[in-house]
């Protein structure tokens, strides 16, 4: 079962096992809706917590999960992972991609010979950017317009015409 990042609890809220998470999808209005996580410090470490109570606030979604009813058990989840399955990941809308989906993307030059592959999606505060394998080296990319030419999720390549300009 492949599972995909949507949060991350930071820290526990009050006495009666409330916890705040800090957003990793670009759908919050979904943590007001979805019963259930799998929760952990890794995909690979998971369980299942059913959620009791959701809000948003200030950026962050505020949860209360079935038995964590006390400080101590919500401080016992700090630092906690939430997952979905992918049936549950939400539809993309156009021009816009999950970062598994790009990872793994050819990278093509302007005579569309490829010259690398999309290894990670680092978020920065002015935009995403490719980080790229390209031999024996990792080469960032910004992931804007400017320099992405053509993007093909279903062919799974993107062409930046300008990429001798980053080695």
């Amino acid at each position: 079962m492949e599972l995909y990042i949507t949060g991350v609890i930071l820290k526990p809220k009050g006495l009666k096992g409330e916890v705040k998470v800090e957003l990793v999808t670009d759908f919050p209005e979904s943590f007001l809706s979805r019963r259930q996580y799998y929760a952990g410090k890794s995909v690979d470490s998971v369980e299942l917590l059913k959620v009791k109570k959701a809000a948003l606030s200030a950026g962050f979604a505020w949860l209360f999960f079935e038995g964590v009813d006390t400080l101590e058990k919500a401080e016992s989840l700090t630092g906690w992972k939430l997952f979905v399955t992918e049936d549950q990941l939400l539809p993309q809308p156009e021009n816009r991609a999950y970062v598994h989906e790009i990872i793994g993307m050819k990278v093509l030059d302007r005579n569309r010979s490829e010259v690398g592959v999309v290894t990670n999606v680092i978020r920065m505060p002015a935009n995403e950017v490719y980080e790229v394998q390209v031999g024996e080296k990792k080469i960032l990319l910004p992931a804007i317009d400017e320099f992405v030419e053509e993007f093909s999720l279903g062919d799974k390549y993107m062409v930046i015409p300008r990429f001798g300009e980053f080695l």
